[in-house]
């Protein structure tokens, strides 16, 4: 198997791992920055260069950018992709995951339990958009924000108005949820691969805070979940068009809800946490389908003509 990873630093932990991992089994790889990828785009073809040279022959690729070029590297991801290369997290699921409220929207239309969620955008709302949601404490969140930056929490409704008005002077998107008091700072984080977990780790918030990322100071151990955690997770994963990953899990008194799902997990806190192989699991999935997969002929012709 020929491996592209989309990325624009090698020396990552997961970057790297998912390169050592793909090398032990015997398949060649490269890490290409997307924002040096540049494209050919026509009716008779589709081609790509890196660097001053063609990008030919690869089977899969994987998406590892960060969302400040999302809009960039979705571009180079989907145009791998109609160059006939497998891409686990296409780019359309790729981008909806980048979106909380989307996500948000599919994962409700599809039952999957979550947090209660209010959207608005005009200031003369912000009153009733709460009144909807319930009686704080508030979980207000920004609506492209990662590892746990751009999360607060409110504990009294003229918090909660204020922070909905800073925000909103800021031209930021956001949405606003409720709090789920009996999780008590922590969550599940579930390693997705193709129709199953293939790791899971409990994060628990640090004393003081609220948030459980480990990028905020929190704290991870092995978690045994039950099958219907596991069902949920890859359900959400499934319902965002992702073949690869994390999805947050918060246990409740109405059971797992869905935080988040993550199409570019990192993989040091949780082979740190559970010493699962993760990495290698990411690329034995490919491997397989890369095996099973019919040649896509027509993708690949007209990859080949717009060289």
């Amino acid at each position: 198997m020929k491996l592209a990873i989309l990325s624009r630093n090698t020396k990552l932990y997961s970057t790297r791992r998912l390169v050592e991992a793909a090398r032990q089994r015997g398949h060649t790889v490269r890490v290409l920055d997307p924002l040096r990828c540049y494209m050919r785009i026509s009716s008779t073809g589709f081609s790509m260069h890196y660097k001053g040279k063609p990008v030919v022959g690869y089977d899969a690729v994987i998406p590892r950018f960060a969302a400040t070029v999302t809009r960039y590297g979705n571009a180079v991801l989907r145009q791998f992709e109609l160059m006939g290369t497998y891409a686990p997290n296409p780019s359309a699921g790729f981008a909806r995951a980048r979106d909380k409220l989307l996500c948000q929207q599919l994962m409700a239309a599809e039952g999957l339990g979550l947090p209660v969620t209010v959207f608005g955008d005009n200031p003369d709302d912000t009153d009733d958009l709460l009144a909807m949601l319930g009686p704080p404490p508030h979980v207000i969140k920004l609506n492209e924000g990662t590892q746990g930056a751009g999360v607060m929490l409110t504990e009294k409704p003229s918090a909660s108005r204020g922070v909905v008005e800073a925000l909103r002077g800021l031209y930021a998107s956001f949405v606003v949820q409720e709090f789920i008091a009996e999780a008590q700072g922590a969550d599940l984080r579930c390693f997705v691969v193709g129709d199953r977990v293939i790791g899971a780790m409990q994060r628990q918030a640090p004393a003081g805070d609220f948030r459980s990322n480990l990028h905020r100071g929190g704290t991870a151990s092995p978690v045994e979940t039950t099958p219907e955690e596991r069902a949920v997770a890859v359900r959400a994963a499934q319902v965002i068009g992702l073949g690869i990953a994390g999805v947050d899990l918060i246990r409740s008194e109405r059971g797992p809800l869905v935080l988040e799902v993550n199409a570019s997990p990192g993989l040091e806190g949780i082979e740190a946490a559970t010493c699962d192989d993760i990495a290698g699991g990411i690329i034995e999935h490919l491997a397989a389908h890369v095996r099973a997969k019919p040649s896509n002929k027509r993708s690949r012709r007209l990859a080949s003509n717009g060289t």
